[in-house]
């Protein structure tokens, strides 16, 4: 939206909003709704590096840039975002919030725990990023990519409840009862099972119920904001994805041949594939129960 050069905007129903008081610190571009206030995103924000963190400052706008991506597909496919903060009219108990904590100070381990989700910033680190990447042997690692992942956390502990959804949810993705800790150390010990690849997107989806919903949900997420993309760009000419009844038609008429078109770009300009991924049968049925989730 156009913002006045002294800050202000004025909506279409007469509503006064005000440039983020976050703008120098981490290039925030949203409005709020009091002078200086800041955003709904920003709200969002429980933790953030000191100011003597000169390491984590650096990283810190990727991390919130990545952050504004999510809550606006989010707010896109119709799935509401609700803060923690009572004085912002959050949810203490079920609401959610982001702590963005640099390794520099702390070891910081990436993850989400009753609505609040932890995200080490030196992953917005290039060459951070790709060191852990080569050494945990995957094939996408991006910010935005972690974000999506954990906010799946997040919306299975709030989404899924009910007999009839845990039951599906079981089926589709095991007993969440598992032992966490004890699929952890099997995963790094033993690796995926064998053919782990016919019911799976990724190694890290085989290690426990809970990470194969949040890697599906991230491939949910990674799946309708890109084909939206697209659309808009003249490369698909589809309706929005939420108007399709099942995201299957999605993801074998829209997807399959979209990403194989980008991945050949790719390739023509020598890099590697955008989406190196292969989505099997059971993928399908699991990413359909995802996408039925939209309210």
């Amino acid at each position: 939206m156009p913002v006045g050069e002294d800050g202000r905007y004025v909506d279409a129903a007469g509503l006064v909003w005000h440039v983020c008081r976050n703008l120098n610190l981490h290039g925030c571009t949203w409005l709020a709704a009091t002078e200086g206030g800041q955003c709904f995103s920003c709200d969002l924000t429980r933790t953030r590096p000191s100011d003597a963190d000169l390491v984590g400052l650096e990283n810190y706008p990727a991390a919130e840039r990545a952050k504004r991506h999510l809550i606006v597909e989010l707010d896109t496919l119709g799935f509401p975002v609700t803060g923690k903060d009572p004085a912002t009219g959050g949810d203490p108990v079920n609401g959610l919030a982001f702590d963005l904590l640099s390794s520099v100070a702390e070891n910081v381990v990436i993850g989400h725990q009753d609505g609040v989700i932890t995200i080490d910033l030196a992953e917005s680190d290039d060459a951070y990023r790709e060191q852990v990447k080569q050494k945990l042997a995957e094939p996408y690692r991006t910010m935005l990519g972690h974000f999506r992942h954990e906010v799946g956390h997040y919306f299975e502990w709030q989404l899924v409840r009910g007999p009839e959804l845990i039951g599906r949810c079981r089926e589709l993705f095991g007993d969440e009862n598992a032992d966490y800790q004890s699929a952890i150390e099997r995963h790094y010990r033993e690796g995926p099972p064998e053919g782990w690849e016919s019911s799976y997107l990724s190694t890290y989806a085989t290690m426990h119920p809970f990470e194969d919903f949040a890697e599906t949900w991230a491939h949910y997420l990674h799946i309708s904001d890109t084909v939206e993309t697209a659309s808009e760009y003249g490369l698909a000419a589809v309706a929005p994805v939420t108007a399709f009844s099942s995201f299957r038609d999605v993801v074998s008429g829209i997807w399959v041949p979209l990403s194989i078109a980008l991945n050949m770009i790719n390739r023509s300009m020598g890099k590697a594939d955008l989406y190196p991924f292969v989505i099997p049968g059971p993928v399908l049925d699991k990413l359909d129960f995802v996408a039925s989730l939209r309210p």
